[in-house]
């Protein structure tokens, strides 16, 4: 049995929905108490979604702690699996420990959709999460408490560009990011209640953990066969939640609109005045400089549409998946930031003279949702017979989420118009889609 004190503590908890006591040693206290990771109590959890279910303004904060408590469990589970313990030791615990305290101490306010953008001069937040780790208090913190290298913890968190993927490093990140990890399994939970929807609570989470094992060859985590029925509900949890949640269409609206808005203010001052000053920003000084940014500008409107004292966001003309629309989705899907920006501008100018309505570049946004995200559902279960099989193989509704379902009809391109031009275009009762075949 490991001997780090966060397994075994009941001193004392911080009590977070939904009914969870974390347990807080004292050097898990002095991390949660430091600026950088206070921060995350202004940061929302998911930004622009509360401006469809207001009760969505749980934070970044509240969510790290339960991805720590969700750490705790995991190695709970395994440290008695033969597996787990040989390859994994008390101070790999510490820095798998730490890294998913730390997971989300790089963001800043609405990143995911500004990141989205690929602006050349905005830092990736895994960039500020390694500056915030590797020196500084949280940096001492870690030093002076845990007696482990800052960098090991920046190598769980990014794998990929770790110096040395290890056994350890491969189990460990596998449990940080995966199918089951442990920020899907609290983000689904705790999105669900804050937003007042049952979708992500209707999963087993403590079948899950308790099917926990190890592939001995992949070195990742997996699951035993008891746990098919609960892996497939929590991927139907994910797929309902980006369906009906996160990428519900106003949502995806008042994201076009701040995605605009940055991208322009980008391009006006050449860089973004604030971007060095991200990792200070909470949401209130996120949306007082864009609207700063914003001032006197053409796309003014835009940006007080979002962040203003009243939500003006922009209509749905028209959405289609790759399904009813197929030539459209695939072209448009294949398109950069750029030539997305371009083709709404040209869309809108057509539009214009067709109506006989003036109207400005970016009162027309094509919104077309990110192309690498999927349900991950790749990872191994172990039969009763002692093999290990693709969870796929072996579930063919999983299989059918994630093609038929979520890349074929969930992942759908919208366009939205402001207000005023969505009005005339619906009054002159034209097809927006028929006027694409001129421009793209």
């Amino acid at each position: 049995m490991y001997t780090i004190p966060e397994l075994r503590s009941t001193e004392s908890s911080i009590r977070i929905s939904p009914e969870r006591d974390v347990p807080v040693t004292p050097r898990i206290k002095r991390i949660i108490d430091t600026a950088a990771f206070r921060r995350l109590s202004s940061i929302s959890q998911l930004g622009l979604v509360a401006y469809v279910y207001p009760g969505a303004t749980h934070t970044r904060f509240e969510h790290s702690l339960g991805v720590y408590f969700n750490a705790l469990q995991f190695v709970t589970q395994l440290e008695t699996h033969p597996l787990f313990r040989s390859a994994i030791d008390e101070e790999d615990v510490c820095c798998f420990v730490l890294a998913a305290l730390l997971h989300d101490i790089g963001h800043w306010p609405f990143c995911h959709a500004i990141e989205d953008l690929g602006l050349p001069n905005v830092p990736r937040h895994e960039l500020l999460a390694a500056r915030l780790v590797l020196q500084g208090e949280l940096s001492e913190c870690i030093g002076n408490d845990w007696n482990v290298d800052p960098q090991r913890i920046i190598d769980l968190l990014n794998p990929d560009k770790s110096a040395q993927k290890t056994q350890a490093t491969s189990i460990l990140s596998s449990m940080l990011s995966g199918p089951i990890d442990i920020d899907k399994m609290d983000y689904l939970e705790r999105d669900s209640v804050h937003a007042g929807v049952p979708y992500g609570r209707n999963f087993d989470r403590h079948r899950l953990i308790r099917s926990l094992c190890i592939h001995p060859v992949k070195n990742t985590i997996a699951l035993s066969e008891k746990g098919k029925t609960a892996i497939e509900m929590m991927i139907f949890a994910r797929y309902i939640m980006f369906s009906e949640v996160y990428w519900h269409h106003a949502v995806r609206s008042a994201t076009a609109m701040l995605q605009n808005v940055v991208w322009e203010c980008a391009n006006a001052h050449r860089s973004l005045p604030f971007a060095d000053q991200w990792l200070e920003y909470d949401d209130a000084e996120m949306k007082q400089s864009i609207l700063q940014l914003s001032k006197d500008q053409p796309w003014e409107s835009c940006s007080r549409g979002i962040f203003g004292s009243q939500r003006n966001l922009y209509k749905r003309l028209v959405e289609f998946d790759s399904q009813n629309e197929p030539l459209w989705h695939q072209k448009l899907s294949t398109l950069t930031t750029t030539e997305l920006r371009d083709t709404a501008a040209k869309l809108a100018r057509e539009i214009s003279k067709k109506i006989g309505v003036r109207c400005c570049p970016f009162d027309l946004l094509i919104d077309v949702p990110p192309a690498s995200l999927d349900i991950q559902f790749r990872m191994e279960v172990l039969l009763r017979n002692g093999q290990f099989k693709p969870l796929g193989d072996i579930s063919p509704m999983v299989q059918a989420l994630a093609t038929q379902q979520f890349d074929e009809t969930v992942k759908r391109i919208r366009i939205f118009a402001s207000p005023f031009l969505a009005t005339k275009i619906r009054e002159s009762n034209i097809r927006v889609v028929d006027y694409l075949s001129d421009i793209v």
